[in-house]
């Protein structure tokens, strides 16, 4: 799974998921993309469970570019303890995604096979997502 080889501070303040993606609207590496349409945290095992589901349906052919990386520490408090006593232990990574960032990238296989790869990964996602192709590529 992804996450950071090291940070500056363990711990993160929560923050809120305001406004556009800024950059990363565009499709730089393939041809077809995932783009998402919802700001929300996605976890780096929803990340994995998506790149899982989408070479799993592409059969390994092609390429896959993920261009989101989980760089948010989420911390939590064990389960039946009483409140106070500080801010939990970080227990996973997340990636902060607005609306209007693309999130992974296919090229190699067909516009159906692409458009079936990308569905089954947007499931594996808590945000609503849209498929979006190269201007030409769509027949």
């Amino acid at each position: 799974m992804l996450s950071p080889k090291r940070t500056k501070f363990r711990k993160q303040f929560k923050g809120r998921i305001k406004g556009l993606a800024k950059g990363g609207t565009q499709l730089n590496f393939g041809a077809y993309g995932l783009k998402a349409l919802e700001p929300e945290r996605i976890t780096a095992r929803q990340i994995e469970a998506a790149r899982r589901a989408i070479t799993r349906h592409m059969k390994r052919a092609g390429r896959v570019w993920i261009t989101i990386f989980p760089d948010v520490p989420v911390s939590q408090k064990p389960t039946e303890v009483r409140m106070g006593k500080g801010k939990g232990a970080p227990e996973f990574w997340a990636a902060r995604v607005k609306p209007g960032r693309i999130m992974f990238e296919i090229d190699g296989v067909p516009e159906d096979i692409a458009r079936e790869a990308l569905r089954l990964g947007a499931m594996k996602l808590p945000v609503q997502c849209k498929f979006v192709a190269r201007i030409g590529e769509v027949g």
